[in-house]
Parts: structure tokens; sequence; C-alpha cells
């Protein structure tokens, strides 16, 4: 295969990434929490001795967008959203994880737990308990929980060190592998959830785009492969 053909097989790689990441933040418009995702093309060149450089392109690196989403009230004594900069932390089998999805609620034992059961941790990493037949809960911005006036815990919010090397492990669950530390500008405001920060109208204005640069590479590789069998009709006779 030519240099030409490598050049656009890369191309067509990063392009079907890209595709996928799109229709998965579509997939995801109406989570809450969900952080939008894209993809980052970097450019390879190799220089070859008595001839022009070849430049390729890949798509490898993918990149969170950290902007807020949407805030909606919805009255419920356990949903809680951040404001600003910050993620609530929770307890998972595979260990402590970053999460900006609020949508709570306390299990049999009284541990605040997300939708998938995990429990919610305060910021020195120890489960949240409400107590059962806890009434009048109430919950500050700084994440204190108040039952009747009294204090009976603190939600922990946290910030990542090291923000751009978090690791998505599923739609609203993050790793932070150089750790993280209390989120000093964030506040908690309860009854309200975070949507997602996708815009479905961009995204699908950005799934036709990429859908149209995969089609003109696909043409390129039929005209290509088109023109070499010509070539070598041409050679046998």
């Amino acid at each position: 295969m030519e240099n030409s053909g490598y050049t656009t097989l890369t191309r067509q790689s990063g392009l079907m990434r890209e595709m996928r990441i799109v229709a998965n933040n579509i997939a995801n418009a109406a989570t809450t929490g969900y952080r939008q995702e894209g993809l980052v093309f970097s450019e390879y060149v190799q220089a070859v001795d008595g001839a022009s450089s070849l430049s390729m392109g890949q798509g490898n690196v993918r990149n969170t967008s950290f902007q807020q989403g949407t805030l909606t009230q919805t009255g419920g004594t356990f949903d809680f959203a951040i404001e600003g900069d910050g993620f609530f932390l929770v307890e998972t089998p595979s260990g402590e994880r970053l999460t900006r999805s609020g949508a709570f609620s306390p299990n049999a034992a009284g541990d605040l737990v997300t939708m998938d059961g995990y429990r919610v941790l305060d910021a020195g990493g120890a489960p949240v308990f409400v107590p059962p037949g806890a009434a009048d809960i109430a919950v500050s911005s700084d994440g204190t929980i108040s039952s009747e006036g009294d204090p009976i815990g603190q939600i922990g919010m946290v910030q990542p060190l090291n923000p751009r090397e978090m690791v998505r492990e599923d739609g609203v669950m993050f790793r932070a592998d150089d750790g993280y530390q209390p989120a000093e500008d964030a506040r908690v405001l309860q009854r309200f959830v975070e949507n997602s920060n996708v815009n479905p109208v961009l995204q699908l204005t950005r799934m036709i785009e990429v859908q149209r640069a995969y089609e003109l590479g696909a043409s390129f590789l039929e005209a290509e492969d088109e023109r070499v069998r010509q070539a070598l009709r041409a050679m046998s006779q």
C-alpha cells in the first residue's frame, strides 16, 4: 500500500473512534452528571530520505469537558448538585471514585448511596450515615447534613489534583490516580441534580461532519484501489 493509503487509513480509524464517542455523548444527553467527551487528533511527521516528509493524523486521546451542566430542581430530599468545580466521593468495589451525579438515597442500613448502591463518603473517606427515621433533613452549602437542626454528617466534595488525567470508568464515574483534595470553592445544592453537559444539537452536527469526512476517505480508498487494479491489469497484458 502506498503512503497515501496508509495516511487515509489512520485518518479513517480516528474518525471511527470519534463517531463512537459522539454517539455515546448523544445517548447520554439525559444522564445526570454525565460529562461530554471529545477526541484529540495528533499529527505524526516522518522524514523520508530523498523524498517529501510523510504526515499522518491519528485520533487516540480522549478529552473530557468539565463545563458545568444545567441544574434542575427535583424536590428530592437526597438529590444534590455541586455548583462549581468539585466531585462527590463514592466507594466502589474497585476503590474510591469521583462523580457529579448526586441522585442519592439512604439504604436499609442508613448509608447514603448512589443509584448503583455505592456508598457516598465524607471528605475523610468514611461513609455518610443518615439515621433511620431522621426527620427534617437539610444540607448546607458545605455538604453538612442536619436533622431537625442537629448536624449528623457531611457529604465530601473533592477536587482532583490533575483533572485532565482522570480516567472515566463509566458514564459518570472517574478514577483520580493522582489523588484529590477538598474542593474549597464548590457548594452543594439540595433538591437539585446536575444535568449532562452535552449539547445534543452540536453533537448531532458533529456526527454529520464526521460521517461526511469518513465517506470522503472511503471514496478515496476505493478510487486508489481501482487505480492500482487498473495498473496491475495493464502490466499483465
